[in-house]
């Protein structure tokens, strides 16, 4: 029996980044919930560089994992889900990748305002929180905790369109994220990325989240 050809899709850099923001959310909320701030704000750290580094792999990493590859505008969002016979996307379709962005934005936002974020004792406190008065450390605190339930609802989202995918439209989603790769007819080439720009990334990503999160000189 003949093998079917397979299409590359996902690179092993997004692959392991998708999965350890998966565990890591988690982690950040079980960390709050139980007053582990010191691993709560570890946890932050860590989604730091993740979502650094997927901006910068966004730019140099793999074809299916630029920004330029999969944001499209209005008319190629309307053909995708108005015309069945529209070829399928190698990667994010042109609503998958918008998604991409919210997410990015809502992670972002959260991980950001905890940085000056301040608890209503001011004992707990983010790592910038010294360049920001108490009012603002609230507000800060506040954006925190509404970004996180932006989260919850762009998850839940995620979740019911990976379901839809795979009931409705016979396309296993999740798959290509575990191996990379997908069965294709008609695979079609996927430039990958050269190990220098991991190697850029992986660098400027962990210089921020370290600077970011340093301790104030005193």
């Amino acid at each position: 029996m003949t093998r079917a050809p397979r299409q590359f899709v996902w690179d092993l850099p997004v692959r392991l980044f998708h999965w350890a923001l998966v565990v890591l959310i988690g982690f950040s909320w079980w960390s709050a919930e139980n007053y582990h701030m010191d691993w709560h704000r570890l946890s932050g750290q860590a989604v730091l560089f993740l979502i650094a580094f997927r901006l910068i792999w966004g730019v140099v990493g793999s074809d299916t994992a630029r920004f330029s590859h999969f944001l499209r505008g209005s008319r190629a969002i309307r053909i995708y889900l108005t015309d069945k016979q529209a070829p399928a996307s190698v990667g994010h379709n042109p609503l998958g990748g918008w998604s991409v962005v919210a997410m990015l934005a809502v992670l972002g936002t959260q991980v950001v305002s905890g940085l000056f974020a301040v608890d209503i004792d001011g004992i707990e406190s983010g790592p910038l929180s010294h360049l920001v008065d108490f009012d603002q450390g609230r507000l800060a605190s506040a954006i925190h905790g509404l970004c996180f339930t932006l989260l919850q609802v762009l998850i839940a989202l995620h979740v019911l369109a990976v379901l839809f995918y795979l009931a409705v439209r016979r396309r296993n989603l999740v798959g290509p994220m575990v191996t990379g790769s997908a069965a294709a007819p008609a695979p079609i080439p996927v430039r990958r990325a050269g190990p220098l720009a991991l190697v850029i990334a992986l660098s400027l990503s962990a210089a921020l989240a370290w600077w970011l999160f340093a301790e104030p000189a005193l």
